[in-house]
């Protein structure tokens, strides 16, 4: 009775397998509509248990033209060496593959999606190329768009498919493995920026290894907040979503405006950059005796029009870390065009900006500088005698002088009011 019931279970298992969905580009489960086109950044972390270390990064960038889409996907490691680039293109109502490229460290790749599967794969490292005619016998998703396929899908509590993914390895025979979607479950996935989100944890299989993902999709959206990849031995890659369009500053960068109004003016700001003497450490009450304390020559001074979008982007960090929930917003990635930057260049921490249009700027500089203080300190006792022994002492003082390293960290807002105006400002500590 076992042994009928033990063959009954492996006699089946095959057949249920098979009797899932199959998934396949242009198949009912495939919707398009939320591949949109966008750029994305994923950190990649390895993670073991408690312990996450950061590996590198992941940015996607999809555009669609001519009813197709294309996804280009950069890995870049922690230390900044060598990119490794996957460039896939798909039909844009099915999915189906049409083209991919890949520059990896050792190799380069090229496929055209034909019947056959025509291409080319050169070694870097022998320096030879092998032409490449390929026969899948299933229909596939490419593998680079796996990630992005899975947020197409129907997903619902008890969701099931499966799916083949092709990925073309110069040491195996094998061009398509077969993966299954598992389980489909509601999930509650926490972001540092923007919070709570309702989404799906949907975890798919890889049937020849037996290897875990695990994909948070959103409900709402579909994009994808984090996949998890088993790796053996409790250890397991996890890509998260760095959130490139949160942005919560509602004003308006203009890059444009801020380009001309730092170079197409005609007025100037002149200044001297220094720190007070009575600035710096609170030393117990001892006495500061430094004069100026002047921005060494050289000190870079930064200036750029102040803004709408400028003066709510440091409100709302400021309401940020009051809370102390989420990280800082960043500046937009073009406030760099909005910078202009000078240099102290002489010993008394003078310094211009020119080309200046009317408006108002925020100044700020940022030195090192000594402080010189005068302190007293016990130098000993004096005692007193008379014929009955000891009558008290009195305390001997001494005084010195030393000096600490401090550093000053200045901003100050100047307006120009008329086009050819000459400013001079002090740019100092207080």
């Amino acid at each position: 009775m076992k042994l009928y019931a033990l063959f009954l279970t492996v006699s089946l298992l095959p057949f249920t397998v098979f009797c899932q969905k199959t998934i396949t580009p242009g198949g009912k489960d495939i919707n398009t509509k939320y591949i949109k086109q966008e750029k994305s950044l994923y950190t990649v972390y390895y993670v073991k248990d408690t312990s996450w270390t950061k590996m590198g990064s992941l940015a996607y960038d999809i555009t669609l033209a001519n009813n197709q889409l294309t996804l280009s996907n950069v890995y870049t490691p922690k230390d900044n060496g060598k990119t490794t680039t996957h460039i896939s293109v798909a039909d844009a109502q099915t999915l189906k593959p049409i083209s991919y490229t890949s520059d990896r460290k050792e190799t380069k790749l090229n496929l055209d999606f034909t019947d056959p599967i025509t291409g080319n794969y050169y070694s870097k490292k022998t320096k030879k190329d092998k032409k490449l005619k390929l026969n899948p016998t299933e229909p596939f998703i490419d593998f680079n768009w796996t990630d992005h396929m899975i947020g197409t899908l129907p997903l619902d509590v008890g969701y099931k498919a499966r799916f083949f993914q092709f990925y073309y390895n110069d040491e195996s025979k094998v061009l398509t493995e077969p993966y299954s979607v598992k389980e489909v479950k509601s999930f509650s996935y926490y972001s540092p920026r923007t919070g709570k989100h309702d989404t799906w944890l949907v975890t798919v299989s890889e049937e020849s290894t037996g290897a875990v993902y695990n994909y948070i999709i959103d409900k709402k959206d579909h994009r994808l907040w984090q996949r998890e990849m088993s790796m053996g031995k409790g250890m397991w890659e996890i890509t998260v979503n760095e959130e490139l369009d949160y942005q919560p500053i509602k004003s308006k960068f203009n890059k444009e405006q801020v380009v001309q109004q730092i170079s197409k003016g005609n007025s100037v700001i002149i200044g001297t950059a220094y720190a007070r003497a009575n600035s710096g450490k609170k030393l117990g009450g001892l006495v500061n005796t430094a004069k100026k304390q002047y921005a060494p020559k050289g000190t870079e001074i930064t200036l750029f029009p102040s803004s709408d979008y400028y003066e709510e982007w440091v409100e709302v960090n400021k309401k940020i870390r009051k809370q102390k929930k989420m990280p800082e917003v960043p500046l937009h990635s073009d406030f760099g065009y909005s910078v202009k930057k000078a240099k102290v260049y002489d010993d008394e921490g003078h310094f211009e900006f020119l080309d200046l249009m009317p408006g108002t700027y925020v100044v700020m500089a940022s030195f090192d500088f000594s402080n010189s203080y005068n302190y007293s300190y016990v130098s000993g006792y004096t005692n007193y005698y008379n014929y009955w022994g000891y009558a008290g002492s009195t305390t001997n003082y001494g005084t010195a002088r030393s000096s600490y390293i401090d550093k000053a960290n200045i901003e100050k807002s100047v307006t120009i009011s008329k086009d050819g105006e000459k400013i001079e400002t002090n740019l100092k500590e207080m």
